[in-house]
């Protein structure tokens, strides 16, 4: 029939990686035929061959007979670019004080390192629609302040006794899901922040790089982080966590250039000159570059982790990779530390764990 004769002319129009393009209608002879059913047969091998070679590949094999060695690989590889991210981006400040401009550069590289990623097909590329940006622009907007906050802290204390006062974030937390969602927790998941609370105070009491600007906007990007977990909550379902984050740079990118032109443009070009002039043009933008690499990949290796655990381990590797942070800053920078201050800190890390733990623990039971 004619409806027929119209279909056949369409072809295959549902067929995969160019498969149309062989097996497309039309009416063809027996040549045609022939070297189409051959070209069909290469590709079918090639494909295969292909598949077998991701499925058998010595990599997969270790994979697949010791899961947990990808799981290590992820915490130890958070772990490392955690600590060095924290070493190089302070050693950074110590010559060069201009924490917007550097928390711009820090998204700038991520912007080059998650177009690799999306180029290379390493990370399946996922196009937001408008209404999805829109509904980004408010995390994007906490992340970004929150981000440039963190590194004025770090600018301006200890990097130890920045993790100290960011163990504080899940209590703004708690307070700003009761106050956007009306959540409310059991009573010993609010109880188990009270050492959190009371070993920053200790800290803060004695901690001898102390100055109101670090403490105040390490305690600012608490509130803003908190915030932005919140918003983004419902953003979660509508993309992989991995791009979500990608979208999330690139939008607070644009937030962050306006706050580092008003805050420091005026004097960010002698600046330069001055960072050039102690460490050598070379030296300083790679330094820029590294600390850029670290940012994201920290970040990105990070959510792989979550992928591959628990949420209640995610949050207990959460608090060793600010025990490691907190003990490898010490070491590179040979900041004295009261005895006091280290108790302190000492507190709020355990509460922070014990926190995530109760939570964690009764979030599993609430799903039962």
């Amino acid at each position: 029939s004619r409806a027929r004769a119209d279909e056949a002319r369409r072809g295959d129009e549902t067929s995969m990686d160019g498969w149309s393009a062989v097996r497309g209608g039309g009416m063809r002879t027996g040549g045609e035929c022939a070297r189409d059913d051959a070209r069909v047969g290469r590709l079918t091998i090639v494909y295969r061959a292909r598949v077998f070679a991701r499925r058998s590949g010595p990599l997969s094999e270790l994979k697949e007979k010791f899961p947990q060695l990808e799981t290590v690989f992820y915490f130890a590889a958070w772990y490392f670019l955690n600590v060095q991210f924290n070493i190089v981006n302070k050693t950074i400040y110590n010559y060069f004080p201009y924490p917007w401009f550097v928390s711009c550069v820090h998204l700038i590289v991520g912007l080059f390192i998650m177009g690799f990623f999306w180029g290379s097909k390493l990370v399946e590329y996922e196009q937001p629609d408008k209404e999805f940006l829109k509904a980004l622009s408010l995390p994007a907007f906490l992340h970004a302040f929150g981000h440039c906050l963190t590194n004025v802290s770090f600018a301006a204390v200890a990097v130890s006794f920045t993790h100290t006062v960011k163990t504080l974030e899940p209590v703004f937390t708690s307070i700003g899901s009761y106050l956007v969602a009306g959540t409310v927790y059991p009573l010993p998941v609010y109880l188990s922040l009270l050492p959190v609370i009371v070993g920053v105070a200790i800290a803060s009491a004695t901690e001898l790089s102390f100055t109101w600007l670090g403490f105040l906007t390490a305690m600012s990007s608490n509130v803003a982080f908190s915030a932005r977990a919140i918003f983004s909550k419902k953003l979660m379902s509508k993309m992989s966590p991995l791009n979500l984050y990608n979208w999330v740079t690139i939008v607070a990118l644009m937030f962050c250039l306006p706050f580092a032109i008003y805050f420091e443009g005026p004097t960010l070009a002698a600046g330069i000159q001055q960072a050039i002039a102690v460490k050598g043009k070379t030296e300083f933008l790679m330094a820029l570059a590294s600390v850029g690499f670290y940012y994201h990949m920290y970040n990105q290796v990070a959510y792989q982790a979550l992928g591959k655990v628990a949420p209640v381990t995610h949050a207990v590797g959460n608090v060793g990779k600010r025990i490691f942070v907190i003990g490898f800053s010490i070491l590179a920078f040979g900041n004295k530390i009261s005895t006091q201050t280290l108790i302190g800190s000492a507190i709020a890390i355990v509460g922070a764990g014990l926190y995530g733990v109760i939570k964690g623990k009764y979030a599993d039971e609430s799903k039962k």
